[in-house]
């Protein structure tokens, strides 16, 4: 039997193999094998051709639409790559600014309505698309009694209210260490997650103490206390009578080695210093103004008024594996609103700004402005070489 003949006596008992009772479907199963030498098996799948089209599939039925999922990742990448739960959080702020082609009524609903765990299972395949990487510059202090100067900060130490601070520094130093370049100090807050950033060129104690007196005059919230890590530009004579004389702060350090004594700042460092600017080396000090522009009109006003943060409530162990418990997320700026410990006049301060804000218009004027950082930090890149080949 040619191809051509099978082909026609497959379309003449396609229709009524499947219009036929199941003990008729198996004698013309029989007879298809005999005639036409298949096997059983192979004889089923031929006969199913163009009948499984348009066929509906077994299972649940698909809950989001290919626009919801497409506005989902969309909005991953002007929300700054969040994770699931705080995206789920953020929604409700987000998406009253978000506008874009074929974003209705319906699509909003269906963000909406997603939980963390349906975020994470469309976005998990399109987040192995993107990726990260790590260095350290922290010199350790040279003069062992100042360390016994200033205290260790608590191990259990309960934070109830805004002004427990953790502050650290982080080099945009690419691979190498030598010769001077910028630095980003970071200053977060334990309770709220408040964060705000300012670059410095160099890290010696009066620059440091001068980022510090700056932020700390824009802070929302009054210092209470502070804790550093043990590199020589916190540990210093200058620091310790600023805190301790000027501010009446409480000044403490973490252990040596030990990251986790200040893991709030350090989670920032890669939050809010990392993700932005990388890991390249910037050693122009005209760069300064560009990147503190982008910390103080963009980057900390985003991140402290509409990104939320999840914050650990709970850990314990059960056998081999914690157990950790974390309150909903919610934004620095909406825990600052909810704590006793700010006046009516801090609150309204706050409130004022964050109504004239916009965190769509935010994202996208933050970008741009990185990437202009971007194309200045290339140029000047080029015009290095040019000077040392000259």
């Amino acid at each position: 039997m040619t191809l051509s003949v099978k082909k026609e006596y497959l379309r003449a008992i396609r229709d009524r193999y499947y219009n036929s009772s199941k003990k008729q479907k198996s004698l013309i199963l029989d007879e298809l094998c005999a005639t036409a030498g298949f096997s059983r098996k192979y004889a089923i799948k031929i006969l199913a051709i163009k009948h499984k089209e348009g066929k509906k599939l077994s299972g649940r039925s698909r809950s989001y639409s290919k626009e919801a999922v497409f506005h989902l990742r969309k909005l991953w990448h002007i929300m700054d790559h969040m994770c699931s739960k705080k995206m789920v959080a953020a929604f409700p702020i987000w998406l009253e600014f978000y506008q874009a082609p074929n974003f209705t009524l319906a699509v909003k609903q269906e963000l909406l309505s997603m939980s963390h765990s349906t975020v994470d299972r469309y976005l998990t395949p399109y987040r192995a698309r993107f990726r990260r990487y790590k260095n350290t510059g922290t010199r350790f202090a040279g003069k062992p009694h100042i360390k016994q100067i200033i205290p260790l900060k608590p191990f259990n130490q309960k934070v109830y209210r805004p002004g427990f601070v953790e502050t650290d520094t982080v080099a945009h130093c690419g691979g190498s260490l030598s010769g001077k370049f910028i630095w980003s100090l970071t200053f977060t807050d334990v309770y709220s997650g408040w964060t705000d950033n300012y670059a410095i060129w160099g890290k010696g104690s009066g620059e440091v103490l001068s980022a510090i007196d700056y932020i700390d005059r824009r802070l929302p919230y009054e210092m209470v206390s502070c804790n550093v890590d043990n590199g020589s530009e916190f540990l210093n004579y200058s620091l310790i009578e600023y805190m301790r004389d000027v501010k009446k702060v409480d000044l403490t350090r973490s252990r040596p080695f030990k990251k986790n004594d200040n893991c709030h700042v350090e989670q920032k460092n890669g939050t809010h210093v990392r993700e932005t600017f990388g890991y390249q080396r910037l050693e122009h000090e005209y760069l300064l103004k560009y990147m503190n522009e982008i910390y103080k009109d963009y980057h900390n006003v985003l991140y402290n008024f509409f990104v939320p943060q999840l914050k650990l409530v709970e850990k314990r162990r059960e056998g081999a594996k914690y157990k950790k418990k974390f309150e909903k997320p919610k934004t620095p700026y909406q825990r600052l609103m909810e704590s006793k410990h700010l006046s009516m006049k801090e609150k309204e301060e706050l409130k004022r700004k964050y109504e004239l804000l916009n965190p769509i218009t935010l994202k996208r004027e933050m970008s741009r402005k990185i990437n202009m950082f971007e194309k200045l930090v290339e140029r000047s890149k080029i015009e290095s070489f040019k000077y040392e080949t000259a």
